[in-house]
């Protein structure tokens, strides 16, 4: 299939020492060699090998752009598998758009967003689950994110998808062939292996379905709600966590009466933390709105983290607290051990099963244990790459979901005893929505939204 040949600044658009300006297509070559040219002129890149790099200049015209390096790939040895050009400028904002505005006047086209690996997908060079790993990858926010991107992206999904796909399709291969000729082949017992098959992909696919929500919290954070009373050490809290000053600290009660943001790592897992109001009875018209804002946000939480003023004893408002964090995954905090405590360990161990960790904010004390607490209440209280597939993508949950069922539906059909073209009918649908998740079995919108959110130039 010949393509149109695309072009787009593949590096950031802002002043940097390095800018790349990168072409693919039949023509990237060809158009390439009518704006550059070597020290002497004397140079075709129709006639260079391939992963070479070239120097020289880029012209408009009789106006030169820029010094640059040019890197030759050709197809299908490429990044798209197609010809690419990628030049090499100096990283000004101007003098990029300028070589990119060059690259089009001489015959390239602007590129879409995600373009150039959406034809990566296209022309076979990865699956549509490695093409999402590399948004995944240019988004990721911590080290265990960055991992479980790279492992889709070397192709793990992709393989334990294609290898219960093989699977499937052997027992509907086999179905079809022993009911068009059942002289020869004998089916009677094969449900019995069936089923067994079954059961058995059902297990894979349950342990993907399972690894959504770890999956996802390594993408996107653990968003967590610092709960407390009115100068418990909520701010301080997340001042220290964020590690500079983003609440204001004071003795006056109520001082944080909106919502504040921040996203900060403990111990390389992220954490999307929520300062909220201090939750007490109050006439303050504007307190007020900002305790409705705490609780609706606990209640949307993935964690909370309830700090509790260890110099004062439990009051309702505490009890209030205590009640709205009954059912959720909750850290306690009991805070300024540092002082004489009014509420101790054992009083909260009375109202709460919940882990509870004293410290001191102020003086640091007992938040390794803290953080040794988030470890474990997440990720089965470890992170292991080694073997680990993570799906992080709803639209793969929900084809991995909609497949179990179809594989549940076989497993019912045969106990009921239903003619085994039922089991085919069942089997080709878990296939076709497993196909959806490395794109043998999807549209061109789907494949369109998707590189649709990619950035310019990738």
């Amino acid at each position: 299939m010949i393509r149109d040949t695309i072009a787009a600044i593949s590096t950031g658009m802002t002043a940097s020492g390095i800018g790349k300006v990168r072409l693919s297509g039949d023509d990237a070559i060809e158009i390439a060699d009518r704006i550059y040219r070597s020290p002497k002129a004397d140079k075709s890149l129709k006639n260079v090998k391939s992963h070479t790099i070239h120097y020289g200049y880029i012209y408009d015209g009789s106006h030169m752009v820029d010094e640059v390096l040019l890197l030759i790939m050709k197809a299908p040895n490429s990044y798209t598998r197609e010809d690419v050009v990628e030049i090499d400028c100096h990283g000004g904002v101007v003098v990029m758009k300028k070589i990119l505005e060059t690259a089009i006047k001489y015959g390239a086209r602007p590129a879409e967003p995600g373009e150039f690996t959406k034809r990566a997908f296209l022309n076979g060079r990865i699956d549509l689950s490695q093409a999402e790993a590399v948004i995944d990858i240019i988004n990721s926010r911590n080290e265990y994110a960055l991992n479980s991107s790279m492992h889709q992206l070397r192709g793990n999904l992709l393989n334990e998808i294609k290898e219960i796909r093989k699977d499937i399709i052997g027992s509907i291969a086999f179905i079809e062939a022993a009911l068009d000729d059942p002289e020869h082949m004998d089916m009677d017992h094969y449900g019995e292996t069936l089923e067994k098959q079954v059961n058995e992909n059902i297990a894979k696919l349950d342990r993907l379905q399972n690894s959504y929500n770890d999956g996802r919290l390594l993408k996107e954070g653990i968003k967590t709600v610092i709960l407390g009373k009115p100068n418990a050490g909520k701010s301080s809290l997340l001042n220290y966590l964020s590690g500079e000053e983003r609440a204001i600290v004071t003795d006056i009660a109520g001082t944080t009466r909106d919502i504040l943001e921040e996203t900060v790592q403990v111990r390389g897992i992220l954490l999307n933390v929520i300062d909220t109001a201090g939750i007490r009875d109050t006439n303050d018209t504007v307190e007020k709105i900002g305790v409705e804002k705490a609780k609706n946000y606990a209640e949307e939480s993935d964690l909370i983290i309830y700090v509790v003023d260890g110099s004062t004893p439990l009051d309702e408002n505490d009890f209030e607290i205590l009640e709205l964090i009954q059912n959720r995954k909750t850290i306690i905090l009991l805070n300024k051990v540092d002082l004489n405590l009014e509420t101790t360990r054992s009083a909260l161990e009375e109202k709460t099963k919940h882990p509870i960790v004293e410290v001191s904010v102020k003086d640091r004390q007992g938040m390794d244990d803290f953080y040794q607490w988030i470890e474990t209440m997440f990720f089965q209280g470890k992170l292991d790459f080694n073997d680990q597939i993570y799906i992080t993508n709803i639209r793969h949950k929900t084809a991995v979901s909609e497949a179990v069922e179809s594989l549940k539906m076989v497993i019912q059909s045969i106990k009921d005893g239903m003619p085994e073209d039922f089991f085919s009918i069942d089997l080709m649908n878990a296939y076709e929505s497993l196909g959806t998740i490395i794109g043998e079995s999807v549209g061109e919108d789907l494949v369109n939204t998707i590189f649709s959110d990619f950035c310019m130039g990738k």
